[in-house]
């Protein structure tokens, strides 16, 4: 007899996956357990901390160049008053576990429903200790956590999507491009309209709440290339051959200063132009929306903008693993190999960092390498992700249309 309820093809595996290598990284920023390279906590115990005491006042961190956050960072990095009886960088990293298990519990939630599956937790189970104690020491997990929500939410919600993309925008940015791949027509418009009104809202609110909401709009202007960027990788090569610049510290991440680093700066912020242009393109052509091509194009645009980024800092791939467990719980998702790359990817992070942190700022044989196979692998991701994403939505020569829902490995074109 079929009850018609999907099965789980879980159990308890992935609960006890989860718990142990959660563990680990408790193990790790409690500094139970010495990860090599610098200390990943200083972040929280020392930067967090401080702006936490800056926020307490009534303003945001006019006079600190490393608040380069939308305004709703605050929320973020005021969070530990919640847990009050514990101190800053404890209830902090509690905090992340705690979101930790939410998007655990949305992802196995989702999985259980018709047309779905459970790969997708397993992805976020594996993919997060990748990192290594980092992805606990930074706030992107929690932003993370939000975009995972918001995408599962608007399988059925568009207006939840909407609201919820808009809200971790007002976190850490990216989220809006959760906006991007909502089926034209009626669900576009219930989801940007609801994006728009919460987006006005957030950022009065903001504004009023306290002084220099949008002070971080200058300090992201002047930032420079840092070395774990793409566009690092020209300096990383040319200090092989005398480059007479040399590594700093500014604005929070350790930059290239000397001859053309501005340049290079300037090209790859020229690099997002044609990625954005493509990804409008795409929004233009594309007729085929299946249900899960939110979740898949929010992916590939994430993919895009992080390698023509000027920091690719190691929190990044979170959102990435976070985005790539999302497609995986669609059936007949085209994103399973770009998911793949990106979990490798996350393993070479934490070879480079923190391990071999000094490697990478020394532009030494084994740094380079390991910038080399980290960009190399989320390049890659990117460009099979676009490919895979226009290839199942956008019609073909004439006579041939994409099909929603195809499954990979077969067609995903047909003649008319």
């Amino acid at each position: 007899m079929t009850t018609g309820r999907a099965p789980t093809g879980t159990g308890p595996w992935p609960y006890a996956a989860w718990a142990l290598t959660r563990a680990w990284l408790l193990a790790c920023v409690f500094k139970v357990v010495t990860v090599a390279g610098p200390d990943v906590t200083v972040d929280v115990s020392v930067i967090y901390r401080s702006w936490y005491e800056v926020l307490l006042t009534g303003t945001y961190p006019l006079d600190d160049v490393t608040w380069q956050y939308p305004p709703g960072a605050a929320l973020a990095i005021l969070s530990p008053a919640l847990l009050p009886f514990w101190e800053y960088a404890t209830a902090f990293f509690v905090l992340v576990l705690v979101c930790d298990a939410l998007v655990l519990g949305l992802l196995l939630y989702a999985g259980r429903r018709p047309g779905m599956r459970a790969a997708g937790a397993w992805v976020w189970v594996v993919g997060v200790p990748l990192l290594g104690p980092t992805v606990y020491a930074r706030y992107d997990l929690m932003v993370t956590a939000v975009a995972v929500a918001a995408l599962l939410a608007g399988v059925r919600r568009p207006r939840a999507l909407g609201v919820l993309a808009v809200f971790g925008a007002m976190l850490k940015g990216w989220p809006v491009l959760l906006l991007l791949g909502v089926r034209k027509g009626r669900q576009t418009r219930a989801a940007w309209s609801s994006a728009a009104l919460a987006g006005a809202g957030l950022a009065a609110a903001f504004a009023l709440w306290m002084p220099g909401a949008f002070a971080f709009l200058v300090f992201q202007r002047d930032r420079g290339t840092e070395v774990e960027s793409l566009g690092a990788l020209v300096f990383h090569i040319a200090r092989q051959f005398g480059w007479e610049g040399q590594v700093e510290l500014r604005y929070g991440s350790m930059e290239f200063v000397g001859p053309h680093v501005e340049l290079v700066s300037t090209l790859a912020l020229g690099l997002a132009v044609p990625a954005l242009g493509w990804l409008l393109l795409w929004r233009l052509r594309a007729r085929s929306f299946a249900v899960r091509t939110p979740a898949e194009a929010a992916f590939t645009a994430v993919l895009l903008f992080t390698v023509t980024s000027r920091v690719i800092s190691p929190q990044y791939v979170v959102w990435l693993v976070g985005l790539a467990a999302v497609c995986l719980v669609f059936r007949g998702t085209a994103m399973t190999l770009p998911a793949v790359l990106v979990l490798v990817a996350a393993g070479v992070t934490l070879l480079e960092f923190p391990i071999g942190f000094g490697h990478v700022v020394a532009s030494d044989a084994w740094g380079v390498t390991l910038l080399v196979v980290r960009n190399g692998l989320l390049v890659a991701a990117s460009l099979i992700a676009a490919r895979r994403l226009w290839r199942s939505t956008v019609p073909g020569r004439p006579g041939v249309e994409a099909v929603p829902g195809a499954v990979e490995g077969q067609p995903s074109r047909v003649a008319r």
